[in-house]
């Protein structure tokens, strides 16, 4: 074969470009030829949010997935339909049982996903899908903003390879705030639109949001801000900054008030007795605008165990420094996630020792100081186009002007919306305003992590504009480490035994992690591991009913690998069980699973004085009616009244009333 120009002697054959070389070219062109509006950035981050985040189609139910989807008796029951989402909580209860969380648009998605698999896999993918729409959104949005290539492709890259979002993305749970994320990019986006219709894509998009998740509260003072600093650069022909800004915080403003009461229509709770009580005279006008405020948003009654956070046990002074070493741990994690995890619980973040630590100054400082610097960028903007509109003629005569960087202001206004964006997007997690269940969860940064990418492409853009081989370098690791971490993480996905062994590797401070784990060992049969990793556990949280009764029921197991006959099993047994009941004698689940196994192991009868000691110890408890009923009625019941029995692992919902 000759190639085309060959004529008579001296034709060479025509030499075809490598495979891989065509690919890379094909592929180098499209990111640098094509600008990343949303149908061109979309089908990329389709790609990359699949190859970082899919986790193992054989995965199992992980972690919070057991409650919101298959303990859920709106997703996997038969006897609610489908709008009944509305009337109850983001796990499946009615709001005189609530714990809180009411989402209903994630409930929508699952309850249709489960009638076509029952695995976890398929309503994951959910996520990937959505998480990749919201990076070409971001991607799209800054590119609307500033007209530039490349700095619209680097705040979708860092968007979307962020790691510290991949529970967000890989957990099923995570779909309320990659929706949640989704209304609020939506409502950006509707800052787009002319001035007449603008204000109801912003309201639209805000309910979504809303819908998806509680905390998308923030869009309020975000989209208003985020009007007043873009409108130069999204409608340079008539800007109208106060007027859009006006419309948009009213209007986010007007989806937060339409789906408080909403849901206070839908599913009506009881007001906790700290709402429901007025505040003391003289209490400081700050506590009294947030308790009114909570007041009238009946946020559901939200679970405070001091395991999952430590905060509960805080006063006022000691919890916010706490929350302030966690806001800064968290930052630390958007910048360099070296270590991700997915839990956190005590005693990771426990109470802190001094109100006043270095992690509660830099937290303090990072939670202040960036709205305060961003409102400077803002000013220092308007500053600078005014600057640049100027007549020349105020130059002296043959003088030269140099235009400043960036001289139409669009950095400055992407500062000034980031570094807004970020602790404020943030602050509803922050328990600071409220107690949260969880002290730390890395999902919580998908909001901030909106605004950390605008201020990250800034940076990464402008260094890279210099073409200097160290931006270069620095930004190439940057990118492969955030991704992968963020692979790295989403293969904690494999399996329930993998997520908890990754979980108690990362931190190992967690009781929390050890003992999930010491489940997942003690289910795959190797109990002398499980009992190993138990008392770990009790070491790390020696007030924890939990860990010692689960450390008796390894005991309890053990009966047949060591050869125990009941009584010496109930004696091995006894003190884990008898530790845990004192600690909280009144958690149902807990003195079933115990009292279950005893008598499945023959070593009830052996207790039966010290359980019945322990019954007079704490009367009217459900330790003394469960102990007393098994002991009675054990025989009939094959153990524990098959009403009482905890739900078992993998199990569905027992009441899918």
């Amino acid at each position: 074969m000759f190639s085309a120009d060959s004529s008579g002697s001296g034709s060479t054959p025509a030499r075809r470009e490598p495979l891989l070389g065509r690919a890379w070219r094909s592929v180098a062109s499209y990111f640098s030829e094509q600008r990343p509006s949303f149908w061109v950035a979309i089908a990329p981050a389709l790609v990359v949010a699949a190859l970082v985040y899919t986790r193992s189609p054989a995965s199992n139910f992980i972690f919070d997935e057991q409650e919101a989807l298959l303990a859920n008796p709106y997703v996997n029951g038969h006897e609610l339909g489908f709008l009944d989402a509305f009337r109850r909580d983001f796990w499946g209860l009615p709001p005189e049982r609530t714990i809180g969380s009411y989402r209903p648009l994630p409930n929508l998605v699952w309850w249709v996903f489960w009638r076509i698999s029952e695995l976890p896999w398929l309503p994951h993918w959910v996520n990937i899908v959505v998480h990749a729409a919201n990076a070409a959104l971001v991607a799209s949005f800054v590119l609307a903003l500033s007209r530039e290539r490349a700095l619209s492709w680097f705040a979708g890259a860092a968007f979307l390879l962020s790691a510290v979002i991949t529970e967000a993305v890989t957990g099923v749970v995570g779909l309320a705030d990659v929706l949640g994320g989704l209304g609020v990019l939506l409502a950006l986006h509707a800052l787009r639109l002319p001035m007449a219709v603008m204000p109801f894509g912003v309201l639209g998009a805000v309910l979504l949001g809303l819908f998806s998740k509680e905390s998308v509260l923030v869009a309020v003072p975000l989209v208003g801000w985020a009007a007043l600093v873009t409108a130069p650069h999204l409608h340079p022909a008539r800007p109208w900054c106060a007027g859009r800004a006006t419309a948009a915080w009213l209007f986010a403003g007007l989806a937060l008030v339409g789906y408080t009461y909403f849901r206070r229509h839908f599913f009506p709770i009881e007001l906790p007795d700290a709402l429901a009580e007025p505040l003391p005279d003289g209490t400081p006008l700050h506590q009294r605008a947030m308790h009114d405020f909570m007041r009238w948003f009946q946020q559901p009654r939200l679970p405070r165990d001091p395991i999952n956070n430590p905060l509960v046990a805080a006063d006022v002074p000691h919890r916010v420094a706490g929350a302030l070493r966690v806001y800064w741990h968290g930052l630390g994690q958007v910048l360099l996630p070296f270590t991700l995890s997915g839990d956190y619980s005590y005693a990771a973040e426990p109470v802190p020792a001094r109100v006043v630590s270095a992690s509660s100054v830099f937290g303090g400082l990072l939670l202040v100081g960036p709205p305060l610097a961003g409102v400077a960028c803002w000013v220092w903007g308007v500053l600078q186009r005014q600057r640049q509109a100027a007549p020349p003629a105020a130059d002296a005569p043959g003088s030269v002007r140099d235009p400043l960087p960036g001289a139409d202001g669009v950095g400055w206004a992407l500062l000034a919306l980031g570094l807004v964006w970020v602790p404020v997007a943030y602050f509803p997690h922050s328990n600071i305003p409220t107690l949260l269940p969880t002290v730390r969860a890395e999902r919580f940064w998908y909001l901030p992590v909106i605004g950390a990418s605008l201020v990250t492409s800034l940076v990464l853009a402008r260094a890279l504009a210099w073409r200097r081989l160290p931006t270069i370098v620095a930004a190439i690791f940057y990118f492969g480490f955030q991704a992968l971490q963020a692979r790295t993480h989403a293969l904690h996905y494999s399996d329930d035994l993998a997520f908890w062994r990754a979980a108690r590797t990362q931190v190992p401070g967690s009781a929390k992690a050890h003992l999930n784990y010491a489940v997942m060992v003690g289910a795959r049969g190797r109990l002398d591991e499980r009992l190993e990793a138990g008392q770990r556990a009790i070491d790390i949280a020696p007030e924890w009913a939990m860990a010692h009764v689960y450390q008796g029921d390894t005991l309890c197991r053990l009966r047949g690998e060591r050869g125990w006959d009941g009584a010496t099993m109930a004696r091995h047994a006894w003190p884990h069980y008898k530790a845990g009941f004192v600690l909280n004698p009144n958690d149902v689940n807990l003195v079933a699973l115990a009292l279950q196994c005893l008598y499945d192991q023959k070593g009830l009868e052996p207790l039966r004085s010290e359980l019945l000691a322990l019954s007079d110890a704490h009367p009217t408890s459900w330790l003394d009616y469960l102990a007393r009923d098994t002991l009675e009625h054990g025989d009939e019941n094959r153990g524990v009244d098959p009403k009482y029995r905890p739900r078992g692992y993998n199990e569905g919902p027992k009441d899918r009333k």
